[in-house]
């Protein structure tokens, strides 16, 4: 893949709509007017922060994130249908996405039309939105899927029209990185005036991965959720999708990334997911290191064996005692917990630790170290 990266990258955070999609979630009010001040706090740019055509309360729930005069811009997703955008503006909504069934499977199986009839839609729900001086997205769902030439026509009609953005969905999470980023750099240099978004689900695990590569590919725009929540496998995941660009294509986004495990970590409470200790990014256990050779070397200087410091994205570094430690892992183990100790001590308890950790299936835990370090009639100072 080429680089492209030549534009400014906005994040369009959609764990208020898209994430609370996920089947089983539910957001309270109080909760979402929490994550939406923890991702604008953050530096996000957008929150994707309902759906108004879903009813009253919702509509509440969206005009009292409104009514916080956050920094980042919130947009509501709509179908292309003037009720829908009509509910949008009553909740005081200045930005819009207005979603189109564009592959020819669904126009055919899901809403039984035509390719005339989408492009009619377009014109008459686009043309109402910029009459009432919208923002507009244009979602197209399914894109992956659909026909490149009628994709292409359709972001001709929005550009002509004033659309801000088109919104490329992955909706069935099928696409590789690759084709990812054949499609978008085809329609960004077809149709230059509109900006392009990419939004990818996680169906075959390469939602992060096609993010990047459509980012890559010109996209200017990212949809992502918090841990990765969504339909299905979920969406691409907002930690991931940070710190990828940050450390392998070295885009800034301008995002306080310090805080990505703390929002994690409260979108996993109200979501009533955990989030896994070994989670990409965010996982409580992803700076933990046993391996004789892993440990010394992360002691040593910790890019060996680490990507970017677990303190950018607001985790801790943990030396653990198991199966497999050496020397200095035994070492900095014990100092972790106050006890100093000489190599020939280390020497002497490596076995020990080794031995026991197989036996328990996990690493030693404080008051096991300790109960070893007894055994050998050592005498440390311990840590209160």
């Amino acid at each position: 893949m080429g680089n492209t990266l030549n534009k400014s990258v906005f994040i369009g955070d959609t764990t208020l709509r898209d994430g609370e999609q996920t089947a089983g979630v539910v957001f309270s009010a109080r909760e979402k007017i929490a994550i939406a001040r923890a991702l604008d706090a953050m530096g996000v740019h957008e929150l994707e922060c309902g759906i108004p055509a879903m009813g009253k309360e919702e509509q509440a729930a969206i005009r009292s994130l409104v009514n916080l005069g956050l920094s980042a811009r919130l947009i509501t997703w709509n179908r292309a249908v003037i009720s829908d955008i009509d509910a949008s503006i009553a909740c005081g909504i200045e930005a819009v996405d207005i979603s189109l069934t564009v592959s020819d499977l669904m126009i055919r199986n899901k809403i039984d039309k035509s390719r005339e009839w989408v492009k009619e839609q377009l014109k008459r729900s686009l043309g109402y939105c910029k009459d009432h001086g919208l923002y507009v997205s244009v979602g197209g769902e399914d894109a992956s899927r659909a026909d490149i030439g009628f994709l292409i026509e359709l972001m001709g009609i929005a550009a002509e029209m004033g659309a801000d953005r088109f919104r490329f969905c992955d909706t069935l999470g099928i696409l590789d990185p690759f084709t990812m980023f054949e499609k978008v750099r085809l329609l960004t240099s077809a149709v230059p005036a509109l900006e392009i978004e990419v939004h990818t689900h996680n169906d075959l695990g390469m939602a992060t991965a096609n993010a990047v590569a459509g980012v890559k590919a010109g996209a200017t725009y990212v949809s992502t959720t918090v841990n990765g929540l969504g339909e299905r496998a979920g969406n691409a995941a907002l930690e991931e999708v940070v710190m990828a660009l940050k450390v392998a294509c070295g885009v800034d986004l301008g995002i306080d990334t310090r805080r990505l495990s703390s929002v994690s970590r409260m979108v996993g409470k109200a979501s009533n997911r955990d989030v896994p200790a070994w989670k990409a990014v965010v996982g409580e256990k992803v700076f933990s290191h046993e391996s004789g050779l892993h440990a010394d070397g992360v002691l040593k200087n910790p890019s060996n064996y680490e990507g970017f410091r677990p303190e950018e994205v607001g985790l801790k570094r943990h030396i653990v005692a198991g199966k497999h430690s050496g020397t200095n892992g035994i070492v900095e183990s014990y100092r972790q917990i106050g006890i100093p100790l000489s190599r020939e001590e280390a020497n002497l308890l490596i076995a020990r630790v080794r031995s026991t950790a197989q036996k328990l299936k996990r690493p030693l835990e404080k008051s096991e170290l300790l109960s070893l370090h007894e055994t050998l009639g050592c005498r440390g100072l311990v840590a209160a």
